[in-house]
């Protein structure tokens, strides 16, 4: 690692609680660098074209919104389905989806537009999902 310790350089598929068991040892973390040394470090990273805004539980009528779980479904889609990461709050469905969701979220409200997601738990493979869309809600250069 950066300091001779085990470092995870940005939340992935393997929880790091999960590392951190395996390994014995706790894990450090990376702080956001101006020079990434790893993929995906960038302090804005995977952002769709539209304005992205997190941890939302009632969007406003503007908004296009990305729902998780049964109690933020989402925006009706026209063929009577919701977007949603997962309709069950299932964290590996969540993730599987997140950049097809994102991608179509973002072609349905068009690159000026507004999109809103409902809030993640912070914990496991959440943290990643966070980590995504925190980057992808990032202000750009």
């Amino acid at each position: 690692g950066l300091d001779g310790g085990p470092t995870l350089l940005r939340p992935g598929g393997l929880a790091a609680e999960m590392i951190a068991t395996l390994l014995g040892v706790p894990l450090s973390t990376a702080g956001a660098s101006a020079k990434p040394n790893a993929p995906g470090q960038l302090k804005s990273h995977y952002a769709p074209g539209a304005a992205l805004r997190l941890n939302v539980t009632a969007p406003t009528a503007n908004e296009v919104w990305i729902g998780f779980g049964p109690a933020c479904p989402g925006s009706l889609l026209p063929d009577g389905e919701h977007l949603t990461l997962s309709k069950t709050g299932e964290l590996v469905d969540a993730a599987a989806r997140l950049f097809h969701i994102l991608h179509e979220a973002d072609r349905i409200t068009g690159a000026n537009g507004l999109i809103a997601c409902a809030p993640i738990p912070d914990h496991g493979l959440g943290r990643a999902i966070n980590d995504r869309l925190t980057r992808a809600a990032a202000p750009r250069p």
